[in-house]
């Protein structure tokens, strides 16, 4: 999380390198950043640049392959001193190389730096759509108009306890769904770490999206049967995270081939004679969903929301008709999101691949 000062300490590029937290113990994310621009930073971090005739981006990229474990001390508190990050043995290429890899890779992350920018606006644009249609009702009316600024009749409805457009009715999440089921805990089941397919939980979902890569678990294709049967995942299927972070979700658009969810990812399919797979995401995803998500919630260890009353969220429907023109402006954002992201993860696997290569010589740019 970011938080925003008035003032700033730093004005150029650096490399932020965590000094204490729980991910020095694992070293699971990596705990070098690049900055560039002004900036504060707390005590917690150890601030780089480069000297002069080096690239910082080239030290930053460097720094990522780095095992800081070996540099770590303390179990209680790991922390990263000052004296042993300056150790630390780097064998690097000479100046004019230095800038040819940074430039690679930095192309590389720019290009995914730039993809979720457009995701960030495709979401944004989804989400107020969403509100401005179902939430304010200001959807087009017969005229094209926005129903409820422009006149169109309001009615109080006791069961939502709010006035909606006249016409529409008041149900709840279950008229609207066909299914709802989950993934299935290893158990007695089968066992995680054998193969080479991905056992999908809730901190794989994220932001609208899964995140498929080493940090994810494993299982093989036996497993990943076992798993099917039960959760039946299918495209214009939406999961939604049960326990903390609850509500979390993920519209599917291609057939899973290598992964499937485990039982703290619910699963839920439109009723396609009500509703459709857009709006259903939208539903799930909006702002009033995530306040009856956290009101109903329980749990003293770890909250979460069961099957039975999440069907019981509260909807006003309007009818299909207008829900199928929601989804036709709607569905070309959400299926750019997803190609998007899919690029996101390619781009990565890519630069990650060439990191090592570029950084011990096996490749070199011309």
């Amino acid at each position: 999380m970011i938080d925003y000062v008035d003032d700033y300490l730093f004005d150029g590029e650096y490399i932020l390198v965590a000094e204490d937290g729980e991910n020095l113990k694992s070293q699971k994310n990596n705990i070098c950043n690049f900055v560039t621009g002004k900036f504060w930073v707390n005590n917690h971090a150890h601030i780089l640049n480069a000297a002069n005739g080096h690239d910082t981006k080239y030290l930053y990229y460097k720094l990522s392959l780095v095992n800081f474990k070996n540099y770590v001390t303390g179990s209680a508190q790991p922390k990263l001193t000052k004296d042993n990050l300056n150790s630390i043995v780097l064998h690097i290429h000479k100046d004019i190389e230095q800038q040819k890899i940074a430039a690679v890779l930095s192309a590389l992350d720019a290009k995914i730096a730039c993809n979720q920018r457009i995701n960030a606006e495709l979401e944004a644009m989804a989400k107020a759509l969403y509100d401005y249609w179902f939430v304010q009702f200001d959807f087009p009316d017969a005229h094209g108009k926005p129903y409820q600024s422009s006149g169109g009749k309001m009615v109080y409805n006791a069961t939502l306890k709010r006035e909606i457009p006249e016409g529409w009715e008041a149900l709840q999440l279950a008229d609207v769904i066909s299914r709802s089921g989950t993934g299935l805990n290893p158990r007695e089941n089968f066992q995680l770490g054998n193969g080479s397919n991905y056992y999908v939980t809730i901190k794989n979902v994220t932001n609208g999206r899964i995140t498929l890569d080493d940090k994810c678990d494993k299982i093989d294709d036996e497993a990943l049967k076992i798993i099917d049967r039960r959760s039946q995942l299918q495209v214009g299927d939406v999961l939604f995270t049960s326990i903390e972070p609850v509500g979390v979700t993920y519209l599917i658009q291609e057939k899973p081939e290598n992964w499937n969810i485990n039982e703290s990812v619910f699963t839920l399919r439109p009723d396609y004679k009500m509703t459709t797979s857009e709006h259903l995401f939208c539903l799930l995803s909006s702002s009033e969903m995530k306040v009856f998500t956290k009101n109903s919630s329980t749990g003293s260890i770890h909250k979460g929301i069961r099957h039975g009353v999440l069907k019981t969220y509260p909807l006003a429907y309007g009818g299909k008709e207008l829900i199928d023109g929601f989804s036709v402006v709607v569905k070309p954002m959400l299926k750019q999101m997803d190609v998007l992201e899919k690029e996101n993860q390619q781009l990565g696997q890519l630069r990650d691949w060439l990191l090592p290569l570029l950084m011990n010589g096996q490749v070199t740019v011309a």
